[in-house]
């Protein structure tokens, strides 16, 4: 299994050159950053105090294990009636990962997360803006290897956002692909 650093050094840079035009390596978009995050949502709010601290601790733990970095807590900006949150109340958890960490993930997301996803058919070209990110949901954080489905107390969705320097989404669209990210036209 070709590794997504050398995938990227080999292929997708001088495919890129001759695509796009860069005289210079260094204009050839990359990847700089992967953000995890998932919401606590109806878990945490209709349960008691140790009970939230519990299922948040839960949430954490299995982000963590998943990314191989600590997650942090995300607290909530503003009070939200309509939900039941207060401002300062925790409502989510993320992980930012950059270089090494990054390039495992995305191995592991790639070859082994996103083929065990139920019903997956591809990631949609919709799902990449205009500014070059493409934001992917997981329904099941259990489609990863390092959570064993029946020691998981509770399934939760992630969204994945692979931030890259591409200018245009033609741009990231081209840098995905050549990344053998299973992107599908339509």
């Amino acid at each position: 299994m070709i590794n997504l650093k050398e995938k990227y050094e080999k292929e997708a840079i001088p495919a890129m050159k001759e695509k796009f035009g860069y005289k210079n390596i260094m204009a050839v978009p990359k990847i700089q950053k992967v953000v995890i995050n998932t919401g606590y949502g109806r878990e945490t709010t209709s349960k008691s105090g140790d009970e939230q601290r519990k299922m948040i601790d839960f949430i954490l733990e299995d982000l963590s294990s998943i990314a191989g970095q600590r997650a942090t807590k995300t607290h909530a900006k503003k009070a939200i009636s309509g939900f039941k949150i207060r401002k300062g109340m925790p409502i989510g958890a993320k992980v930012t990962l950059r270089d090494e960490k990054m390039i495992d993930f995305l191995n592991r997301l790639i070859n082994l997360a996103i083929p065990r996803t139920r019903d997956f058919n591809g990631i949609p070209a919709k799902s990449i803006d205009s500014q070059g990110n493409l934001t992917i949901v997981i329904k099941e954080h259990i489609s990863f290897p390092e959570i064993l489905p029946e020691k998981a107390r509770k399934i939760f969705g992630l969204e994945i956002t692979i931030v890259t320097t591409a200018k245009t989404k033609k741009e990231a669209l081209e840098l995905f692909k050549l990344l053998k990210f299973p992107i599908k036209e339509k």
